[in-house]
Order: C-alpha cells, then structure tokens, then sequence
C-alpha cells in the first residue's frame, strides 16, 4: 500500500516518541562498523552491543541530556533496566577502555612515525557540575565532593575527571578520562598513566598547567620519551647566579628595565619574554620563560611563566608548543556541550565511570568514525545526520514491506 507525505510525517513523529527502536539498532549500520572495527562483536553478546548501541544513538539524536530515559527511548528495554546495564551489569569495560587506548596509540603514534612530527600528551582535568544532594536523600551520588574550580573561581560541586589526550600533527584523540576520587591523588593517577604509555617514535612532549608541573610526573614521562612543556606558578624557586630567588621577585627585578627581554610573537599576541635556563627545585636543569603581555609588562599579576625540560628548543618553539595544550579545554567543552559531561543522572561511581568510557568512545567516532581524522564538530554532525538517515530509510522499508499499512501503523505506535 502506498502512503502520502501526511502518513510518513506520522511515521516520523512516531518514532520521535517511541518508535521502532527495539529494530532500529541493527540498522544503525555505521555504529554498527565502528563496532565490528574493535571487534566487540566478537568479545561481547548481543545483549551488551545492543545497550552500547541504544546509548551511542542517544547521544547523536537531538534533544540528548544524558539521563537513562534518553537512553530507554532508543532501546527496547526499560530506562531501569539501562540503568542497571551501566550501575551493575556485568559485562567487561575494561576491555573497551583497553581496546580504546591502543587505537589510539596506534593512530597517533603511526603519524609520528609518518610525519617525524612530535607526540604530545597533554594532561588537565574538569569538573562535571551536580546539585549538592540533600543531607536526608537516601541514595546521593557516589563520589561527589566539592572541588576548586578555577574557571568559575569557587568551589563546586561534582564529579572530577582528569584527562588524558594523545595528538600529533593536528590529530587529537581522548587516551584516558578518570575519576578523581580523593583516594588517589592527581600526580599518581597521572603517573599511572604515563607508565602505560609506550615510548613513542619521535620526539615527544608531555603538556600540562602548573598543577601538573611535578618532579615525580616529569620524571615519570621522562622515563617514557617525553620532555616536559608546563605552565609554572610564579612563587617557584629559581637559581639564578646560584642565588635562591622566588620566581616573582626575580621577575619584578628583571622588568626595572625592558634589557634582555625580548619581544615574541604567539598567535598574532606579542609578549616580553626573558629567558632564563638553570636549577630550579627538584629539576638540575630546565628552561624557564618569564613573559608579560605586550601591554602589560612588568605588572605582577600579568606575569606568566613557563618551563621546558627540553632546554635545545627556541622560546618561539616552547610557546607554540604549549599553545598546543588548548585541545583539552576545547575537547571539555564539547564533552559538556554535546556529549552530557555536565547532565548525565547515574548515581553510581561504576556506572558513571562506565558512561564516561562510552563518550570517550563517541568522541573518538566523531574524530575518526569515518576513516579519516576530522574536527569533532564535523564528525558529530555528520554521524547525526547518518543516524538521522538510517532512521527514516528503516522507517520506510518496513512500510513498504508491509502488507496493510494500516496494520503497520498500529505494531509501530
């Protein structure tokens, strides 16, 4: 029986609704060979690829928050039973988080290899904001805490994760996304990391801001192959002419004058740079740049400054390498922004950890889903438009499959 435009808008709002979504997973083909690529299909059963594939084709249909009722309008089963899946299920994340990271390593080494051109690992964290729950509510989220949040300047409350991203020519792929739970602290979830790390095929560099700047992290990375590229606090103790000397007092006595700094350029931004290489604590040996901005200079609070164990590198290399920390604040906007960072609702510590492995795995879709490496933004829109496709091809299919359209209409609502 043929339809008219009138009935296959009714398809579609059915599906907007509740659809056919118990079906439709086997016909997102392009999750479907994202899957096939990591050879899960082989390692998990269908019950585990379809929860991964009903929450994968949430993510990239519009109106995504993150909450287990997205997730229950594209699956068959009910919003508890999805909650259950990520909460307590058993099933073998780390085999996913495993089979993640050595593509990634597989990708971003390989272009090393390609190219000759340097590894980074640029290491940050962020918080992902939630309500302070009530002293009485009996079921608050696990390992929630209060944290510094030097974006918004005050304490706030959620989730801590610390991130690990790999890049390398203007690729950059999510290695790691833990949480930070107190019980462990920043430097040696980040150590544990870097010892994962096989030492890479070219000069490499380890990025980070000054919260990261440690001797037993650089040390760590040292070990690895990387050098250390890092913002540094400015109450940091020099060694200049062997005298101990706070960063900031040698700063101020330096800026007296304009004599042996130098102006550079960085991103179309010009800054007075003087560059000092000698001992500082815990570190025999390193380049640091004491840098004011054009406009700015020799007023203390626009003072910034930077290390590099790697003491063959220009100040102008230094600093473009250091820019290429930005990646990270980008990749945790848009984890915020389209992937529900900020506005998941699972309570658990196992299922939070579990949906994060899954963004992971959805920003790694968007940046090589198809094959080759392209921005994020692009690669989201494009899989939102290839779900968006398959929906209504499959929508279409079985309407014309069917006998009665009629009947049809009443197994689709």
């Amino acid at each position: 029986m043929l339809y008219n435009e009138s009935d296959q808008t009714n398809i579609c709002n059915i599906y907007e609704r509740r659809c056919l979504s118990q079906i439709l997973y086997i016909h997102s083909s392009f999750i479907y060979n994202q899957f096939k690529k990591f050879n899960l299909c082989k390692s998990y059963s269908n019950r585990v690829i379809n929860h991964l594939m009903s929450i994968l084709i949430s993510i990239f249909i519009s109106g995504y928050h993150g909450k287990t009722t997205d997730f229950a309008k594209n699956s068959s089963c009910h919003r508890t039973t999805i909650a259950h899946f990520l909460n307590s299920g058993k099933w073998d994340d780390p085999l996913l988080a495993d089979t993640l990271k050595r593509s990634v390593i597989e990708i971003i080494y390989s272009e090393a290899a390609r190219t000759g051109k340097p590894v980074f690992c640029i290491v940050d964290d962020t918080i992902a904001s939630k309500t302070k729950p009530s002293s009485r509510a009996l079921h608050p989220i696990e390992d929630a805490y209060f944290h510094q949040s030097h974006l918004k300047g005050k304490q706030d409350y959620g989730h801590q994760a610390v991130a690990v991203m790999l890049s390398c020519n203007g690729i950059v792929l999510n290695y790691a996304f833990v949480m930070y739970n107190k019980s462990v602290s920043k430097i040696d979830l980040v150590q544990n990391i870097a010892r994962e790390l096989p030492v890479p095929p070219a000069m490499s560099y380890f990025l980070c801001d000054c919260w990261y700047v440690s001797e037993k992290i650089i040390n760590t990375f040292a070990r690895k192959g990387f050098h250390t590229i890092g913002a540094l606090k400015t109450n940091r103790m020099l060694y200049p002419f062997g005298i101990r000397q706070k960063l900031s007092e040698f700063a101020a006595l330096l800026s007296v004058t304009y004599a042996d700094f130098h102006l550079v350029t960085v991103k179309k931004q010009k800054y007075y740079v003087y560059r000092y290489e000698g001992k500082l604590n815990g570190i025999e040996n390193a380049v640091v740049l004491l840098s004011y901005p054009e406009k700015a200079f020799g007023k203390p609070k626009a003072l910034r400054a930077f290390l590099s164990t790697d003491v063959s590198l220009s100040t102008d290399e230094i600093l473009s390498y250091y820019v290429c920390r930005w990646p990270i604040e980008v990749f945790f906007r848009q984890c915020k922004d389209k992937l529900a960072l900020d506005s998941y609702q699972i309570r658990s510590a196992q299922g939070i950890r579990r949906y994060w492995l899954i963004m992971s795995l959805a920003h790694y879709m968007c940046v090589i889903g198809n094959g080759e490496s392209s921005s994020f933004e692009n690669g989201y829109r494009q899989i939102c438009d290839v779900i968006q496709l398959e929906k209504y091809r499959y929508i279409f299919q079985c309407a014309k499959a069917s006998n009665d359209f009629d009947a049809f209409m009443k197994v689709a609502v």
